[in-house]
C-alpha cells in the first residue's frame, strides 16, 4: 500500500503528513513550544512558526516514562523526552460534503504513563465513518500531573495543572486550525479513557476551555484523584525530600534535575502514597487554582460546569485488570480495609454491605472497580445529568479469549470496540477466534454507531434516553445490547457521598 504526501497549511506553518487506505495523517504536529529549560514547570507557549515543509509523518517523543510503557509493537518503543507537547491528526481522504465532526481523544495511564502514538489510539477506523480524528500529548507525572506550585520562589515559578493547561491549548490549537483539515471547530467531542476519561471530566469545569468543545465522552473515569492546594502542598514537600533537597530550594532543582531522577522520585512518592494510605493519589490536577477553582463533580453539582451532552461509563469487570497489572486498587481484604479505614463506620458497614460475598476475592475485585471508577460514573452521572444531557453505559462484552483468562470486560476493553480493534489486525483477530468474530464486530458497529451519533448531534442514537434520578437508564453493550434501568442499586447507593478521608 503507497504512501502518498498531503500537505496543509496551518496558522505555524507548512505540514506534510501522507495518505493511506482512504485516510490522511499528520503525525507530532507541535502545538505547544517545547516545555524546556526555563519553560519546564510554566504553562504552555503557543508552538513558534516554522519556514518550509515541516514533515509530520512519524511519532516523535512522548512524555518521559518507564520506557515498559512505550511499546509501539514487539521490541519497539517511542522515544520519550520533554518535548512532548504534539498532537496528530487523521481526516477521510474524501471529506464528503461541508465540514466534518471533530473527535478529540485523551489517552489514559494514571497521568504516570501513555502516549497518542500507542497503535490501539490510531483513529483511522473513527476517521473513514465520518470524523476528523485528533490525539494530542500532554505532561505526565512529576512534570505536567504533580502539583509542585507550592514550591515556587520569587526567582522560579511553578504553574499548577500544567497537564491541564496543556489540553486547553490543543484544543485551542484545534479550534485555529481543525478547519484546515476538514473538521468543524463548532462541532468538537472530547473524549478519553481512564486518566484520560478523568480529564475529560475536569476540563467539563475548567473555565479557560470554554467554548472549546461541544461535547464529552469519558470511558471508565477513575476516581479520587483530585486534590487540594493544602494535600497537594504537602506532596510537593515530600517529592522535595525525595529528590533530597530543602523546600526552600526546590524550585531551583526541579530546573536542574534530569526526567530520569524526577521519575524515580515520583516513583517514589506514589509508593509511599500506596503505603501509607494518605487518602489520595499524588498525581492528577489540584482544584482552588484558576485553572480548576471547584472540584469537578462539585462543579457539576452546582451547574457551573460547561452544560454540554456527555456520555459516561464504564465496564462490567473494572477491577480484574489490576489484580494482574498496575496492582493501584484495592482488590483483596488487606487493601480493601485499608482504603476504607479512615471512613465513619456506618458508611464502611453500607459498602461492605452491598457486596454479600465479602471478603471473598471476587467480591474485593467488584468492590475495588466500584471504588475506582463506577463510584466516580455513578456521581458523574448523578451532577451532570441535573443540568445537561446525560447519557450512562456499561460495557459487558468480553469475547471467550478474555474471559478464559480471567480478564472478562475489564477496565479498558471498551477501546477494543471504539478503536475498532477487533477488526483490524493481529491483536484482535487473535482475541476472537472462531465464532466470537461476528458478535466482537457487531459490538464495535454498534458502539461506533453511537459515539458517531453522538459527535455528530449530541443524542448517541434511537433508543438510549438520557440518564435522570427517576429511570436512571443505562445502555448495556454486549451480545445482545440493551437498556436496563439502575442496573445495581445497592452498590450504587453505597457509595454515595463517599470520598476518601484525607
Amino acid at each position: 500500500m503507497h504512501n502518498h504526501p498531503v500537505q496543509a497549511s496551518i496558522a505555524t506553518g507548512v505540514v506534510e503528513g501522507f495518505a493511506r487506505d482512504g485516510v490522511r495523517r499528520w503525525r507530532s504536529i507541535p502545538y505547544a513550544r517545547p516545555p524546556v529549560g526555563p519553560l519546564r514547570f510554566r504553562a504552555p507557549q503557543p508552538a513558534e512558526p516554522w519556514s518550509g515543509v515541516r514533515h509530520c509523518h512519524g511519532f516523535t517523543y512522548c512524555a518521559p516514562q518507564r520506557r515498559l510503557y512505550t511499546a509501539l509493537g514487539p521490541g519497539r518503543f517511542q522515544p520519550t523526552g520533554e518535548d512532548c507537547l504534539t498532537l496528530n491528526v487523521v481526516a477521510p481522504e474524501d471529506g464528503g460534503d461541508g465540514p466534518l465532526p471533530v473527535m478529540f481523544f485523551i489517552h489514559g495511564g494514571g497521568y504516570i504513563l501513555g502516549s497518542s502514538a500507542t497503535p490501539i489510539y490510531d483513529g483511522a477506523a473513527l476517521a473513514r465513518r465520518g470524523c476528523v480524528y485528533v490525539s494530542a500529548n500532554y505532561r505526565l507525572g512529576a512534570l505536567g500531573c504533580l502539583d509542585l506550585s507550592s514550591l515556587s520562589t520569587p526567582e522560579v515559578t511553578v504553574d499548577s495543572n500544567l497537564y491541564l493547561r496543556d489540553l486547553v491549548l490543543a484544543l485551542r490549537w484545534v479550534r485555529e486550525n481543525i478547519a484546515t483539515f476538514g473538521g468543524d471547530p463548532d462541532s468538537v467531542t472530547i473524549f478519553g479513557e481512564s486518566a484520560g476519561a478523568h480529564a475529560v471530566a475536569t476540563l467539563l469545569a475548567v473555565p479557560s476551555a470554554q467554548g472549546l468543545f461541544a461535547r464529552a465522552i469519558a470511558e471508565s473515569p477513575a476516581a479520587g484523584l483530585v486534590r487540594n492546594t493544602e494535600i497537594a502542598a504537602a506532596f510537593a514537600e515530600r517529592f522535595a525530600a525525595l529528590l533530597g533537597v530543602r523546600p526552600g530550594d526546590a524550585a531551583q532543582a526541579l530546573l536542574r534535575v534530569s526526567p530520569a531522577e524526577l521519575l524515580d522520585a515520583q516513583d517514589r512518592l506514589i509508593d509511599d502514597g500506596n503505603r501509607d494510605m494518605l487518602g489520595a493519589f499524588p498525581i492528577g490536577p489540584v482544584c482552588g487554582d484558576d485553572v480548576l477553582p471547584v472540584e469537578p463533580v462539585e462543579a457539576m453539582r452546582q451547574g457551573s460546569a460547561h452544560r454540554v451532552p456527555l456520555i459516561v461509563g464504564s465496564n462490567a469487570e473494572e477491577g480484574r485488570l489490576f489484580t494482574r497489572f498496575l496492582k493501584m486498587l484495592p482488590v483483596d481484604e488487606p487493601t480493601v480495609e485499608a482504603v476504607l479505614a479512615g471512613t465513619d463506620a456506618t458508611v464502611r458497614e453500607r459498602i461492605i454491605a452491598a457486596y454479600p460475598d465479602y471478603p471473598k476475592r471476587s467480591a474485593c475485585v467488584r468492590l475495588g472497580g466500584d471504588f475506582a471508577f463506577n463510584a466516580a460514573v455513578w456521581q458523574i452521572a448523578e451532577a451532570h445529568g441535573a443540568h445537561a444531557p446525560t447519557y450512562v453505559y456499561r460495557y459487558d462484552y468480553a469475547p471467550r479469549m478474555l474471559r478464559w483468562s480471567g480478564m472478562g470486560a475489564t477496565h479498558a476493553t471498551e477501546l477494543f470496540a471504539v478503536f475498532d480493534i477487533y477488526r483490524s489486525g493481529g491483536f484482535g483477530r487473535l482475541l476472537t477466534a472462531g465464532a466470537d468474530r461476528r458478535t466482537a464486530v457487531q459490538v464495535s458497529k454498534q458502539v461506533q454507531r453511537r459515539w458517531g451519533a453522538f459527535s455528530r448531534a449530541g443524542v448517541p442514537g434511537e433508543n438510549w434516553p438520557a440518564y435522570s434520578a427517576d429511570e436512571r437508564a443505562v445502555m448495556v453493550f454486549d451480545r445482545r445490547t440493551r437498556l436496563e434501568y439502575d442496573p445495581a442499586p445497592e452498590r450504587r447507593k453505597a457509595w454515595q457521598g463517599f470520598t476518601l478521608a484525607h
